[in-house]
């Protein structure tokens, strides 16, 4: 009879085991899911940006530095986003963000520029994939989150050791852009 007690709890444990072991499985998938969400918005507005640049390099006066900053800024998103280096992410969206602010801002110098149609059907591509970008980011953040509690939590922290299920990073952007935007700055190029 102890054995059969004995058999049965260790069917019990094996089967929690089990249950624990695809709930961090889902977990981590869910992750990844929240992550290709973010790549493909990143990969549209990095797809959008050479033609505003191009479309402002017609106007032969615009400021070159400026475009030059959202090119490099750029490149900086696409690297971070490749090598799915999510600090540096982080940080590479801020400066194409400013960049981006920047841009849009010397654009109000311009008239023929903002007046014309491919510019403004641009701009408000770029603006609806910033905010998508922003709210992917935050879904993917609550993924993260969920996925570092469970594998801190006992008892799946020791089944996340063992499987090597471990924390993943936050997206996070720097202070300056979660702060308010100081419009005077944008402005001054």
């Amino acid at each position: 009879m102890t054995g059969w007690i004995a058999f049965g709890i260790l069917i019990f444990l094996l089967a929690y085991g089990v249950l624990l072991y695809n709930g961090l499985v889902n977990l981590k998938h869910g992750v990844a899911r929240a992550w290709a969400n973010i790549d493909v918005v990143l990969r549209q507005r990095h797809d959008e940006l050479p033609k505003l640049v191009e479309v402002c390099r017609q106007y032969q006066q615009f400021e070159q530095a400026t475009l030059e900053r959202v090119i490099s800024a750029r490149a900086g998103v696409a690297s971070a986003r490749e090598q799915r280096d999510i600090p540096a992410l982080g940080s590479a969206e801020n400066s194409l963000r400013t960049s981006l602010g920047q841009l849009f801002a010397v654009a109000e110098a311009y008239p023929e520029l903002r007046a014309s149609e491919h510019f403004r059907q641009l701009q408000g591509r770029i603006s609806g994939l910033e905010n998508s970008i922003a709210d992917r980011r935050e879904l993917y953040n609550e993924a993260v989150n969920l996925n570092n509690v469970r594998v801190e939590q006992l008892p799946d922290l020791l089944i996340a050791r063992l499987c090597g299920f471990g924390l993943q990073p936050l997206l996070e952007f720097a202070a300056a852009e979660k702060a308010d935007v100081n419009i005077a700055q944008l402005f001054k190029g």
